[in-house]
């Protein structure tokens, strides 16, 4: 980090326990609010003038919505959260069961919070089955020649033998799955994927690459672009909060100590770039002034990543990086977290889902609104910062 960023940080107030403590309280008695319109249906990715419909359970963030669920159970122990999250257990059940909408690497993203997550609170059984064939769907996306789990599209295309920085959080589920089945190829795959990736995703000056391109032919890495950030040579800011949670869960499982260098200095490139109020617009490129939507929940991402990583790193390093996140949530919580029902039916405003550029490739959708991650992360974080909490991931 440099010294203006070590300068503006020591100037910020930290999150008290007990407004933590208020914003958990209310987010819970928001998500119970939410039950009787998304206990049988889920929140869609993102919101619309403030407000979620109701889909499906389709798409790759369904299960952000279920993890809310779980969380609020977590913290009010109210059984009606309980009944609703094995409800929707069930339907990522049929889900996976019938392989609907589940050729893509977003396995973790669908199941941990979901079905991992009510497996560990309440030892569902259905939970745990759909978990461990969401694993087996997860590892049939993974390339020997190269070493990675392909993101999108056929499996046998150039143009699609890429990774993304995002997968790092996928990949919990097959760490997960060895656990639970004794079979250590879940985590064999996923120790490939994360070297592969570590290796190529963070470029010289420790921003990240969205998505990277390996030689479909000799597995060799290939090249760097980005699909939702700004250009290529940019740095998409959830992409690079996927780096800060993604290289300490790197960590976690591995115990590679390069990886807590990397985890240093992708984190430092996010907190050099942050605006002065430490919550970042939708890609680092961008500053005050610029006009551009933020990205809300880049910076809960980005906290709970700091908060995994402190339980790694000796006294002064943890406080360090606890402090930090407490920093970023208390502007999270102040200026950007919702705080009546009327306003809207999420949790934190002033989100990006993909906003389209000159030069990228996304489609435009979810433009400064609530995003279900977002909501999710604001949540995770939150609970991190008030108990020991044993992660879904």
């Amino acid at each position: 980090m440099n010294a203006d960023t070590i300068r503006r940080l020591n100037e910020k107030n930290e999150l008290s326990g007990e407004a933590c403590r208020q914003a958990m309280d209310f987010a819970a008695g928001q998500v119970k609010k939410n039950l009787k319109e998304f206990t049988h249906t889920f929140k869609k990715a993102y919101s619309e003038e403030g407000f979620y419909r109701p889909t499906p359970n389709v798409n790759w963030t369904t299960g952000f919505w279920t993890g809310q669920i779980w969380l609020a159970y977590e913290w009010s122990r109210d059984e009606a959260l309980k009944e609703a999250g094995a409800i929707q257990i069930d339907s990522f059940y049929k889900r996976i069961e019938t392989k609907a909408d589940v050729d893509h690497h977003d396995m973790g993203f669908l199941y941990s919070p979901s079905c991992v997550a009510g497996y560990k609170l309440t030892g569902s059984g259905q939970g745990k089955r759909a978990a461990v064939m969401a694993a087996d769907q997860l590892i049939t996306r993974y390339h020997p020649t190269g070493e990675f789990i392909q993101a999108w599209g056929p499996m046998d295309q150039p143009e699609n033998y890429r990774f993304i920085i995002d997968c790092l959080l996928n990949l919990p589920l097959l760490y997960w799955a060895s656990e639970e089945t004794g079979d250590a190829k879940y985590r064999d795959i996923a120790e490939k994927h994360i070297h592969t990736a570590i290796a190529n995703v963070i470029r010289e000056d420790y921003s990240t690459w969205h998505t990277f391109f390996m030689n479909m032919e000799t597995g060799e890495p290939d090249h760097g672009a980005t699909c939702q950030g700004y250009r290529d040579g940019s740095a998409w800011a959830r992409g690079q909060a996927w780096g800060v949670y993604g290289t300490a869960m790197a960590y976690r499982y591995t115990k590679r100590e390069a990886y807590i260098s990397d985890f240093k200095h992708v984190t430092g490139y996010f907190l050099d770039h942050l605006p002065e109020d430490l919550v970042p617009y939708w890609d680092l490129e961008f500053g005050d002034g610029s006009g551009e939507p933020r990205d809300s929940s880049s910076a809960s991402i980005a906290a709970c990543g700091m908060l995994e990583m402190a339980k790694y790193l000796n006294g002064e390093d943890a406080k360090y990086y606890t402090s930090i996140a407490k920093k970023i949530m208390k502007s999270v919580v102040e200026n950007y977290a919702v705080k009546s029902g009327a306003e809207s039916n999420g949790l934190v405003l002033h989100s990006t889902y993909s906003k389209k550029s000159p030069y990228n490739t996304c489609t435009p959708e979810g433009v400064d609104e609530c995003n279900i991650w977002g909501d999710y992360f604001y949540m995770e974080a939150l609970t991190r910062l008030s108990k020991d909490w044993n992660p879904y991931w």
